[in-house]
């Protein structure tokens, strides 16, 4: 099946130095840009971390110091990267949780203005552990039959990924070939930041989703209790989910 495609759509997967989303840095990044008429563009880039790659993280990937030691810095690759994923949907495995991100949080740090809130996401690991509950070299061999070579590189998980979505389309009439729907299929929550830390309730109102104010209303709780402000701006919070927060806290003041 092909993907009916109003925008061209990005899938992309990053090999990176850990998974804590708010320190942790690209090591690779793949890119399969699929247009509007089918036409496929495959981009791999190794990218230096500016800091050592855990041994734990190479037994995942194989990407070592010594790979990327003469590879550029994400703040040197970062408008290369943007200017692809320019005017594009995104898709990706476990993306909407790990690989957008932190993806948006290398944007921010290399200073390079793209708003990624502005694109529809369509998370194949979403609509899979909807439908299925697996990883993604058992999605591999359960949709496409066939096994998954150099699993946990960058380019193969990146094709696999787009290869299972068109599987899954075939697979389930009930999926409508159509990214906006699977933007919204492939969400459990709609966030307002990308891990999920502050969501959109029922309402459209922000509400925080996590600790002791989950669930109430962001604003509200800023009125009456401002130093939890200070307290996520001073926390291991990712820096997208502090802009967001900052938005919302300025938004209140201009109420007043």
């Amino acid at each position: 099946m092909k993907l009916q495609l109003k925008n061209p759509i990005v899938f992309f997967d990053l090999e990176t130095t850990g998974i804590n989303i708010a320190n942790d840095r690209i090591v690779e990044i793949a890119l399969l840009k699929v247009s509007v008429d089918g036409k496929e563009e495959s981009f791999c880039y190794k990218i230096n971390p500016e800091m050592p790659i855990p041994a734990e993280s190479t037994a995942i990937h194989g990407i070592t110091d010594e790979d990327v030691k003469d590879a550029p810095t994400f703040k040197k690759l970062g408008k290369e990267i943007a200017k692809i994923m320019e005017g594009c949907d995104i898709g990706g495995f476990n993306s909407n949780k790990f690989d957008v991100p932190l993806l948006a949080e290398e944007f921010i740090r290399a200073e390079i203005d793209f708003d990624m809130k502005k694109r529809k996401f369509v998370d194949v690991q979403t609509i899979f552990h909807k439908m299925e509950k697996r990883t993604l070299s058992a999605a591999y061999k359960f949709y496409c039959e066939k096994d998954l070579e150099d699993a946990h590189t960058a380019e193969a998980d990146t094709r696999a990924t787009y290869e299972v979505l068109l599987a899954q389309l075939d697979r389930y009439p009930e999926l409508e070939n159509d990214v906006e729907f699977l933007n919204t299929f492939s969400s459990f929550n709609k966030n307002a930041d990308f891990i999920g830390r502050i969501i959109f309730n029922d309402k459209g109102e922000e509400v925080f989703n996590f600790g002791k104010y989950k669930g109430q209303s962001v604003e509200k709780v800023l009125e009456k209790d401002p130093s939890y402000y200070g307290w996520m701006m001073n926390g291991d919070f990712p820096l997208f989910t502090k802009k967001v927060l900052t938005n919302i806290k300025l938004r209140g003041f201009n109420k007043k």
